[in-house]
């Protein structure tokens, strides 16, 4: 392999734009090195996070006739920068979910690894989501065997009895062999030689607690009830322990603390806590300077952590504490998306993740991934979100286990992004193929590289309604190698006259080129690579347009 794609070096620079529907094609275009990809869910799931074979590549050419939708990138537009999936994202990991993949490692082990491999490898074309954003419950959630904090002894204001081995073990295993997965090796080329080296680990842990222990609150039990305004000052050194002690487990990929998850919400059959804007503000400017003052000036601090159906308590906090957040955490379960764009316009400085959602046991599989989609893995993130995430990311079939006496999820059950059985087997369900679609689209191209970044993008045409897009681009290490872009689209035209799910051709518009692809009903997600934006409106890049205008060559195809 190395010495076919060296001696890919002694060819003349040809220049070239194409999409290519592939499985490892080599592409030489002005000297570019990339692989390029198509991966595709469809609604039957004929196809199901498929990468396709090989096939002609699809030409960016001189413009014509637009299809019956007309997807228009434009580059031009920049906006944030996409995070993560899951798992963004992109789930969130709690007690639950660990200690089912912790009993799936001792039953299965090479499941085990396949599973979190096929997740979480970053690895540029490998057959792999590439999920990477982790959140992860600080002391008992409504997943876990039994109520519990990391100091538990009423009083302990000094947190002599502090414990962040309190949480299960398999919890820090876990989570350690995905950020090892995260972290691994690839192909670096740089300077004409390929080089093998570490991932700079893409995975990104952001924690937060589900409620303050029990004797710092009102109610003095974890289980609904709010925090004794007393304890304030208290409970932010408390965030600042855990923040500390997850440090001291070998969790290097710190990235966010929030301060509650759901503070609109108290409910007394699982841990959960009431808290007001004033107090959320009070404790968010303690623990920010605590975080500075003690080597976590690099770690995010996110408020809200709560439903779209509530902008005034997000838009509040930041007016009281501004310098203390660095932005806002949504959740799904009431109101819609558009809530994301209202915090936007008042804060546009500030960032927005979309934090939690989940599957519902015996909910319609194909009608489950067009909500994700369109409100979630293209939706949040067309509404200004860094990352978009689900709930737990493995349960049983039953949506087990979770605290006892808890009516968290309700008579149905929450799903997981992946079921694991008792004998080591699994599934993925559709919340994993509807971010693994996404995920494709922003993981880093080049070993320590950027995330993709959402550019403009419009749909035009007679089925402008029958697509939902996404489009990306992801920049390089080496700075004159060519962009990848890339586009994640929903064709949701499945019921015309009744049940009646129908292709759409589309041409996609791209820097005053034009391509054209047919999206079957389901998920696409595609790459193409161009010259850097600093060849934008130049001389230089219309010659390399009307030079190779549909023309282009492939250099080598190897499996």
């Amino acid at each position: 392999m190395h010495a076919l794609l060296s001696l890919a070096l002694l060819v003349p620079p040809i220049a070239c734009q194409q999409i290519w529907d592939i499985l490892s094609i080599f592409v030489c275009c002005l000297i570019v090195h990339s692989f390029s990809l198509q991966w595709q869910t469809k609604w039957d799931r004929t196809k199901l996070f498929t990468s396709l074979a090989p096939s002609t590549p699809i030409n960016f050419v001189s413009p014509g006739v637009i299809g019956s939708a007309d997807i228009d990138v434009d580059d031009s537009q920049t906006f944030q920068s996409v995070w993560g999936f899951g798992r963004y994202s992109q789930y969130v990991l709690p007690d639950s979910s660990a200690l089912i993949l912790s009993n799936m490692k001792a039953t299965n082990s090479d499941n085990y690894f396949e599973l979190l491999n096929y997740m979480f490898s970053p690895t540029d074309g490998a057959n792999a989501a590439g999920l990477n954003y982790i959140r992860v419950p600080l002391g008992a959630s409504d997943f876990s065997a039994n109520t519990y904090s990391y100091d538990d002894t009423s009083g302990d204001t000094s947190f002599s009895d502090f414990n962040i081995g309190k949480a299960p073990s398999y919890v820090y295993s876990v989570l350690k062999d995905i950020q090892s997965i995260s972290s691994s090796t690839s192909l670096l080329f740089t300077d004409a030689r390929f080089l093998t080296l570490p991932y700079c680990t893409v995975m990104k842990v952001h924690i937060l607690p589900w409620s303050p222990p029990g004797w710092m609150k009102s109610s003095g039990t974890m289980d609904g009830g709010s925090l004794d305004s007393q304890y304030v000052s208290i409970y932010a050194n408390y965030l600042l322990k855990c923040l500390q002690g997850f440090k001291s487990e070998g969790i290097t990929s710190l990235y966010a603390i929030s301060i509650q998850n759901e503070p609109e919400n108290s409910d007394s059959t699982y841990p959960s806590t009431s808290m007001p804007v004033s107090v959320h503000a009070q404790i968010g400017i303690a623990l920010r300077t605590l975080m500075d003052d003690n080597g976590f000036s690099t770690v995010k601090l996110i408020g809200y952590e709560h439903n779209w159906d509530d902008t005034t308590y997000p838009i509040d906090l930041m007016e009281a504490a501004p310098d203390a957040f660095d932005g806002v955490a949504f959740h799904c379960y009431a109101g819609d998306v558009t809530a994301q764009d209202t915090f936007h316009t008042a804060y546009p400085t500030k960032e927005i993740y979309f934090t939690e959602c989940s599957g519902t046991i015996g909910s319609d599989w194909w009608s489950d991934i067009k909500w994700y989609m369109d409100n979630l893995f293209i939706g949040a993130v067309t509404h200004n979100a860094h990352a978009a995430l689900m709930w737990n990311i493995a349960l049983d079939g039953n949506g087990d286990p979770k605290l006892p006496g808890t009516d968290s999820c309700g008579g149905a059950g929450c799903r997981a992004i992946v079921q694991v059985n008792s004998d080591g087997t699994y599934s993925v369900n559709q919340e994993f193929y509807s971010m693994a679609q996404a995920s494709k689209a922003i993981i880093p191209k080049d070993v320590g590289g950027a995330f993709g970044q959402r550019i403009g993008v419009t749909v035009g045409g007679e089925l402008n309604w029958a697509l939902i897009v996404g489009a990306y681009v992801t920049t390089r290490v080496n700075p004159t190698d060519w962009l990848r872009y890339s586009l994640v689209v929903l064709n949701w035209d499945d019921s015309i006259g009744g049940w009646n799910p129908t292709d759409v051709t589309a041409t996609i518009e791209f820097r005053g080129m034009q391509a054209t692809y047919t999206f079957p009903v389901g998920v696409t997600t595609l790459w193409w690579y161009a010259p850097p934006t600093s060849f934008n409106g130049t001389k230089q890049e219309t010659e390399i347009y009307t030079d190779t205008d549909g023309k282009q060559q492939v250099l080598g195809v190897f499996a």
